[in-house]
């Protein structure tokens, strides 16, 4: 093979390849589910909340058999609900009477983390309908938060697993590779952030960012086991923005992506150059990213 497979961020180099030839020939009647478990095992690959990493084990099982480096065996059983779509998020039935105020007149605001809890609809539906991104289900870990005055709700904020590379993040905190493939858990990223188009209260969404910054490392912890240190965002200027709610809650603007996207292969610019903004949640937060806490 020689120059080792690369999946997800990882180089995979041929002893991998044989671990896990090794493992289906010692468990030849097994499933690909049992499999991608032992495999885990006997590379102590969890997660940061310990559970294995098998979904990505089961990806990186699907590639070297495709390239013909591994032969799986057959499925045991076929799941029909995997090929059906998805279904949309419902649309929301909520009072769209003007809000127009200023913020202290709305205090205190109920920011109320939806993940896996009856607001999450709710939460899914205003995105999919009122953001101009739309609802996709994100991969990975996420959390959710929808913001309501005296029961209404004023917007939703939406967070996700990071970006493995972006280069003026990764400068910015003076990553190495292994810190980065290390810490990259510990970091997410800002991918939805509504202002429903009917609430017109100025200083509203940097309030709602201080608010958020205080209380999600708690909230991601209680959800995924593990804590946030850095938040980050992406603002796209060719659609007239220009962060100023992040300048207001303090983010530090780091520079411009390069447009490429996770999974480019020309180097060359695919897409809209965006600002990357950040924002530590601890004092010390470069000693936290590389692991000594």
């Amino acid at each position: 093979m020689g120059i080792g497979i690369r999946y997800r961020g990882r180089v995979y180099t041929e002893q991998d390849v044989e671990d896990v030839k090794k493992v289906i020939a010692l468990n030849p009647e097994a499933s690909r589910f049992f499999l991608s478990k032992e495999i885990c095992h006997l590379w102590n690959w969890t997660q940061a909340n310990g559970t294995p990493k098998d979904m990505v084990c089961r990806g990186l099982m699907l590639l070297l058999d495709r390239q013909g480096l591994i032969t799986l065996p057959p499925k045991k059983r076929e799941l029909p609900w995997l090929s059906l779509p998805r279904s949309e998020p419902p649309s929301q039935t909520v009072d769209m009477t003007p809000v127009v105020s200023h913020l202290s007149l709305l205090l205190p605001l109920d920011l109320h983390m939806v993940r896996r809890t009856q607001d999450e609809r709710l939460y899914q539906g205003l995105i999919r309908h009122y953001h101009y991104l739309g609802y996709t289900r994100p991969v990975g870990e996420h959390l959710e938060y929808v913001a309501f005055s005296e029961g209404r709700p004023l917007a939703c904020i939406g967070f996700s697993s990071a970006p493995r590379h972006i280069g003026v993040r990764d400068r910015y905190l003076g990553w190495k590779k292994d810190a980065r493939v290390a810490n990259l858990h510990k970091i997410t990223v800002n991918t939805r952030f509504l202002i429903l188009p009917w609430v017109r209260v100025p200083h509203l969404a940097s309030h709602l960012l201080g608010l958020i910054a205080r209380r999600i490392s708690v909230d991601w912890e209680h959800i995924y086991s593990h804590k946030i240190v850095w938040l980050e965002t992406f603002v796209d200027p060719e659609r007239g923005f220009t962060g100023t709610c992040y300048k207001a809650a303090n983010w530090s603007y780091l520079g411009l992506t390069t447009g490429r996207g996770k999974n480019d292969h020309t180097n060359k610019p695919n897409r809209s150059l965006k600002y990357v903004f950040g924002y530590p949640l601890v004092k010390d937060f470069r000693r936290a990213l590389y692991g000594v806490l």
